[in-house]
């Protein structure tokens, strides 16, 4: 039995007060001061870790000014604060141990756009894609890219002063920003935009400026003036210019302008609180070449650069090895892989991804005829390493080699053993023209450290991703990274360059003064005086006031892996879906169509995550391993019956006492089971394995609720139902019933059996050894025979698909049986039944194997039943699991399409359209296609919409306590793409779906083999 966890960090009496008193200040967005919220923000992309004391969510700039003026009261004059944007910063930029301000869940509007003066206004809460997705109707952009535009907020961009792909042409965030509101600690709004420097101070008192907001400017301008000499000659001459209080770019390169705006870009929330913006936007070019050149060294790639900027592309970014190899491993190359073919004699150690783009057909065309000349001449001539290229103009295939190019950074802590590749020198910036002997340079250090690592970015902006892999568990591995870290600053300044050209500073802060020089540090200094002189705004980072004595965050400040020490390698190895994030925060992703993560998408909390449940499973682990409790031990105890009293006396207790246990245990409520994050994390996070292994430990100390109980033995008893469905019907049907049900059960909505039932419709099945007999007499083969496997889904619920998949295969001339129905354990394991499923899965196992050794094909209907099979057995049975192989039925009908004779002519009939299951398509990210291609070949047209969860998921959607967001999740993304269509010629593969869409829509759609069997003739 785990034991009873209260002993918590507890929030200072001060910011107890503070928030209470916000309460009655008319502040309108969220306040969240729960441990388990509080750990969702406690860390970022980095290795850091700060518990923050609150964490405020404006919903207005009313907001901002509300939290800082009720701040500047006496009585909280010692309180700090750090805002925060998308949580995707790789340096700790945003972490901090105060009270954190999260503009990224409800400042969230695009506020305003002109399409004539190409311009919009944005709350600080935008994502960057979610703008240019809003943008592409008017054939506009914003330009500046990096890896995580689908989560990262303009807000966090501003104030990291972004950039990335395409930055040579395109600049930083900073270079498209017209204009700013900001504000400030003393709770006055500062606006920002570039003033003429002719008539300075008469200019700038027609802006609507405060008195403070004037001195500021007057301040800034006179300073950064004098110092202008000192800054062009000392600061490094990059294209990635230094940021962090850009000195450098506050005045315009004739000096006609200057501009506050350049001071507060990449300040990372030091200076002020950014909430608007109005950004610059560019024409997306009408045509884009890409062309993907293999080399047989890295180290060719890279010396590629030069030439490859005299080619005049807009880009070129490049990828070592190391990270194609992971790539080969992740769903992203399906998408890709026609796209970098390779010859196994001659395998592709590096690349460059090169892109031209214009809005000029044949200026563009011309710059790729000449690049692909060239690199003619030196593949015919063996030079430069280069073993061949390919190009696209396809603008869907180009998008998808960037998507594999930003998912690099993930795919890199997917490395296998603890050591991951981690951020801490992964953004330095040098001449390009000094690159390829730098990394040389580099290398030799990391090599010299017995260390591996991946390496990616901007060669043509001289901006390399170094991440080496460590284990920071490991205390001598820390040492290692303070070492590593002090080397590089002295590399980067050895070849010109920056140890931050691209991130930010964060945590690394520190090392500033090295780089600015002892005069320009002090101006930085004075900088953060003028704006923050009690140094109350995101302490710590960039630098500290002038006559302070605050210090900034060391490189070596906490880290999660001084948590994670705490917890025996035993338990770290049970539970490494939650031990193994590493913060990158694709679970974040804005796309509502993108499956992974309906719960944080529908809601905006972050605690509603793969990240957030992952960071509060740990520290559930560590507050375990704190009172000597072994939970990988635990989960293997059989419970005895003396626990049962100690359980009913736990959960009369429950409501009266804290139990941290029960902040965790309310996060996983909320989670799906749909393991999208399984496959579309980078690093395969798995939540509901770690999930059911919770809710075991979690019962071990409380009761189960009656419903859990019912759902998880629902498919043992469901045969027995079936006997006599009208009489469940009636009774589940009735009004009264239905409402008890609710009451004392807390399930709603029941599903009705399927009448007639599947025997009915199909007759008797063979008994297990009949079908052997009929095996082996030679009368069901491998090639004429198909054994359908039941789940109880859609044999009882939905038979109606079952009888239709065995009439589709009989047409198509094959002989369908239908194995005898067994319980595939998927609800046990669902609701962390971990020991009952067990043994459901090695009953089912063991029957499943004796089928296989018939050599005829197995296939079942519905994708999450099936999948099991795959997923959940492997892991629990191990070895045990025999090897069987159940197909889904697409998988079965791909792999039998030689036999159904000649592909027919594309028929004139409407198009079908496909609604995957979330499982299905993010497990098997080619089974859409394969669909496409089985309807083609008999003539018909599928179209595959892009949706994300339907939001029902099993029995998730039938619990009364989370019916409003299942609700709210089927109307973000199933609603909208199914309004307007002919919905019987749309089409589901999952029960759930097809159940989710009769109940909110009352309409029935069809299984793909339903419509295949209504369409062949």
């Amino acid at each position: 039995m785990i034991p009873h966890l209260t002993h918590i960090p507890q929030i200072s009496p001060e910011v107890q007060q503070f928030l209470a008193e916000l309460k009655h200040q008319h502040f309108a967005g969220d306040i969240a001061d729960s441990y388990a919220e509080r750990l969702s923000l406690a860390t970022d992309n980095s290795v850091y870790q700060a518990l923050p004391q609150a964490i405020l969510f404006p919903k207005t700039v009313a907001d901002v000014v509300i939290i800082t003026k009720l701040a500047n009261r006496d009585e909280f004059k010692s309180l700090t604060f750090t805002p925060r944007g998308g949580g995707t910063g790789t340096n700790g930029q945003s972490l901090n141990h105060n009270i954190i301000v999260d503009l990224s869940r409800h400042m969230t509007q695009i506020l305003e756009l002109n399409v004539e003066e190409r311009w919009v206004r944005v709350q600080a809460g935008v994502v960057k894609d979610q703008l240019n997705r809003f943008l592409k109707p008017h054939g506009l952009f914003f330009s500046p890219e990096l890896s995580t535009s689908n989560r990262a907020t303009l807000g966090g961009m501003i104030n990291t002063d972004a950039s990335g792909q395409g930055s040579l042409q395109y600049g930083k965030t900073s270079d498209h920003i017209l204009e700013l509101k900001a504000v400030l600690m003393n709770g006055e709004i500062l606006e920002t935009q570039a003033v003429k420097t002719d008539n300075f101070f008469a200019n700038l008192e027609s802006q609507s400026l405060s008195a403070h907001g004037k001195q500021l400017h007057s301040e800034m301008f006179n300073r950064c003036r004098e110092l202008r000499p000192t800054v062009l000659n000392e600061l490094p001459q990059l294209n990635r210019f230094l940021t962090g209080y850009d000195l450098k770019n506050v005045f315009n390169d004739d000096e006609s302008e200057f501009n506050l705006t350049r001071i507060l870009t990449g300040s990372e929330g030091s200076l002020a609180f950014i909430c608007e913006a109005k950004l610059n936007l560019l024409p997306i070019p009408q045509h884009r070449t890409l062309i993907n050149v293999k080399f047989n060294s890295f180290d060719s790639a890279l010396r590629a650069a030069p030439f490859m900027l005299q080619a005049q592309a807009l880009s070129v970014e490049t990828v070592d090895s190391k990270v194609l190899d992971l790539a080969k491993q992740d769903i992203v190359w399906h998408s890709v892989s026609d796209l970098l073919t390779e010859d196994p004699n001659n395998p592709i150690l590096g690349i460059n991804i090169v892109e031209y783009a214009s809005n000029d057909f044949a200026e563009n065309q011309q710059k790729v005829t000449a690049l692909c000349a060239e690199l003619d001449r030196k593949i015919a001539t063996n030079e430069g390493g280069i073993i061949g290229y390919q190009l696209t103009h396809d603008v869907g295939e180009i998008e998808k080699i960037y998507a594999m190019r930003k998912k690099a950074v993930g795919l890199l802590g997917n490395a296998k053993g603890w050591a991951k590749p981690i951020a801490f020198v992964e953004d330095t910036c040098v001449p390009p023209e000094n690159l390829a002997d730098y990394i040389l340079d580099f290398r030799k250090l990391l090599d010299d450290h017995g260390l591996e690592y991946g390496m990616f970015g901007h060669v043509d902006a001289g901006v390399l991703h170094v991440r080496p892999a460590l284990d920071l568990t490991e205390r001598s591995q820390v040492e290692k990274f303070k070492q590593i870290s002090d080397q590089v600053v002295e590399l980067t300044k050895k070849y010109g360059g920056l140890i931050w050209g691209e991130h930010g500073k964060g945590m690394r802060s520190a090392y500033g003064e090295k780089f600015f020089g002892e005069t320009l540090w002090k101006e930085l200094r004075y900088i953060k005086t003028l704006f923050d002189p009690q140094n109350r705004l995101n302490p710590g980072k960039i630098c500290t006031p002038l006559e302070s004595d605050a210090e900034l965050y060391p490189v070596l400040s906490p880290m999660r892996a001084d948590f994670d020490r705490q917890i025996p390698i035993q338990v770290r190895e049970e539970f490494k879906g939650a031990m193994n994030c590493n913060g990158n925060g694709l679970c974040f992703n804005f796309d509502v169509d993108s499956a992974m993560c309906p719960s944080m998408k529908v809601s905006g909390n972050r605690l509603f995550s793969p990240k957030g449940r992952a960071g509060i499973t740990r520290e559930w682990l560590r507050l375990l391993a704190e009172q000597g409790v072994n939970p990988a031990e635990l989960l293997q105890k059989e419970p005895k019956l003396s626990d049962l009293v100690a359980k009913i006396r736990n959960q009369w207790k429950k409501e009266k006492e804290y139990d941290f246990s029960h902040e965790v245990k309310a996060a996983m409520d909320t989670c799906l089971a749909c393991k999208a994050c399984a496959s579309q994390c980078p690093i395969k996070i798995d939540v509901p394995t770690f999930r059911s292994q919770f809710n075991q430990l979690y019962h071990s100390r409380y009761l189960r609720p009656v419903k859990d109980h019912l759902v998880a033995n629902l498919e043992f008893v469901a045969p027995m139902m079936a006997k006599a469905p009208k009489l469940f019907n009636f009774f589940s049907g009735n009004h009264l019933v239905a409402k008890a049900l609710e009451k004392t059960v807390g399930m709603t909505y029941l599903p009705q059996l399927s009448v007639p039932t599947l025997q009915a419709q199909i007759g008797k099945q063979p008994t297990l050894e009949a079908l052997e007999h009929l095996a082996t007499s030679g009368q069901i083969t491998k090639e004429n025979g198909i054994i359908v496997v039941q789940d109880p889904f859609t044999s009882f619920y939905d038979a109606n698909v079952v009888a239709d998949f065995v009439r589709l295969a009989e047409k198509l001339g094959f002989k369908a049986m239908v194995l005898p129905f067994n319980p595939s354990g998927k609800a046990q394991h669902v609701k962390g039944f971990l020991r009952q499923f067990a043994k459901t899965a090695q009953t089912q196992a063991d029957m499943l194997n004796r089928v296989a050794k018939l050599g005829i094909p197995m296939v079942g209907v519905d994708p999450a039943l099936t999948l099991i099979y795959r997923q959940e057995y492997r892991d629990v049975l191990k070895e045990n699991h025999g090897g069987f192989e159940v197909l889904l039925a697409h998988e079965w009908l791909i792999s039998k399409q030689d036999q159904f004779g000649k592909k027919a002519q594309k028929s004139d009939r409407l198009p079908w359209h496909l609604f995957a299951h979330c499982t299905e398509s993010t497990a098997l990210p080619n089974s859409m296609k394969q669909w496409q291609q089985i309807f083609a070949h008999f003539g018909e047209t599928l179209n595959v919409e892009s949706t994300g969860c339907c939001g029902m998921a099993g029995t998730f959607g039938h619990e009364i306590k989370h019916l409003a967001m299942s609700k709210a999740i089927y109307a973000q993304s199933w609603r909208k793409k199914l309004a307007g269509k002919d919905l019987d010629r749309c089409l589901a593969t999952g029960y759930s779906c097809r159940s989710q869409v009769k109940r909110f829509e009352h309409k029935v759609l069809k299984h793909p083999v339903q419509a295949l069997l209504q369409s062949i003739r």
